[in-house]
């Protein structure tokens, strides 16, 4: 671990539960590096928040308790386990947000878990059933695979076709491509979508009176809480609209739409069938000339250098037919 979290865990460890900003005052460190260290032991299970009936004699009530876990405790969960440092920056970022917010400081009567993820998809689904305004929702998931895409479409096209407002930001997909399937079949049912390149923590939030967060950020399987605090879910639901404001949406950063004349498009789709320049010419009565002419301005237009790669261009931005499958009606080839 790195020198703060051990330093932390003893002082924890040696002087009792203490709050970041005390622990800070007694170390001679700043609060943010504490935080972090505190971040840190979070993770690795060697710290836990005190619970809300002890947490007595603080001038903050409210600021979160923290207290040690027994030695022999951690020293056998770092032995079998070592979480990557992908996930620990993911524990990290979940944890202070979390903390931030003040959702580990909520009364146990303010938070309803949901033990499964099944559990949790079915209390989402009576909670958007109920939505009648807005639905906000962070995925923090890279990728997303064909059972969550599955689960989540249906409700999301449910949501937009009683005229609620949808917003989605989520992650740029670690294999680079800006289209992924979910996010493309969210913006053709309506909805809207941003990307960041980094987000706190998995969320929904319904309306704006209740949310749901995972239990544990590395395993969804674990289920959900939800949380019906109605200042808590204010702070989750201004912690979005920040996020929203800086995200971006992917189509933006995309190839721009290009507009073809009538001509232009004729002989596209004819050259994407499989004709020559010459059965090409003959089909919309020009000249060869002509039809090389048209294809040349076309490429310098588009800053393209042969039509292979104009080929590609026009495919992406959609102003060129899919050529025809082999041995379909319609194909030159068998």
């Amino acid at each position: 671990m790195t020198p703060d979290a051990d330093l932390g865990y003893r002082a924890l460890s040696l002087l009792g539960p203490r709050t970041v900003a005390r622990l800070a005052r007694e170390l001679g460190m700043p609060q943010s590096r504490v935080s972090r260290a505190l971040d840190e032991l979070v993770a690795a299970a060697a710290v836990r928040p005190v619970p809300a009936a002890t947490n007595t004699g603080y001038r903050s009530p409210g600021a979160l308790v923290w207290e040690a876990v027994a030695v022999e405790r951690v020293l056998d969960t770092l032995r079998q386990h070592r979480m990557p440092a992908p996930a620990l920056d993911r524990w990290r970022r979940h944890v202070m947000a979390a903390t931030e917010l003040g959702l580990a400081a909520l009364a146990r009567a303010s938070l309803r878990r949901w033990p499964t993820r099944s559990a949790a998809r079915q209390r989402a689904a009576s909670l958007i059933a109920a939505e009648r305004h807005e639905h906000l929702a962070i995925n923090t998931e890279e990728v997303f695979d064909a059972e969550a895409t599955t689960a989540a479409l249906p409700l999301d096209r449910s949501i937009l076709a009683r005229g609620i407002r949808l917003r989605v930001l989520g992650l740029p997909p670690s294999d680079g491509d800006r289209y992924t399937a979910y996010a493309t079949a969210l913006g053709h049912a309506g909805g809207m979508y941003r990307e960041l390149s980094a987000l706190p923590l998995k969320v929904m939030i319904f309306d704006r009176r209740a949310a749901m967060v995972p239990s544990d950020p590395l395993d969804l399987e674990r289920g959900y809480i939800e949380v019906a605090d109605p200042e808590a879910v204010q702070a989750l639901a201004g912690m979005f609209d920040r996020l929203w404001d800086d995200g971006t949406d992917p189509r933006d950063q995309g190839v721009p739409p290009i507009e073809l004349s009538t001509r232009e498009q004729a002989l596209v789709r004819l050259l994407a069938m499989g004709h020559t320049d010459q059965s090409a010419a003959q089909e919309l009565r020009l000249s060869v000339r002509t039809v090389a002419y048209t294809m040349r301005n076309l490429m310098d237009r588009l800053g393209v250098e042969n039509r292979f790669q104009l080929a590609l261009l026009l495919g992406a931005a959609g102003a060129a037919p899919r050529p025809p499958r082999h041995g379909t009606p319609g194909s030159t080839t068998t």
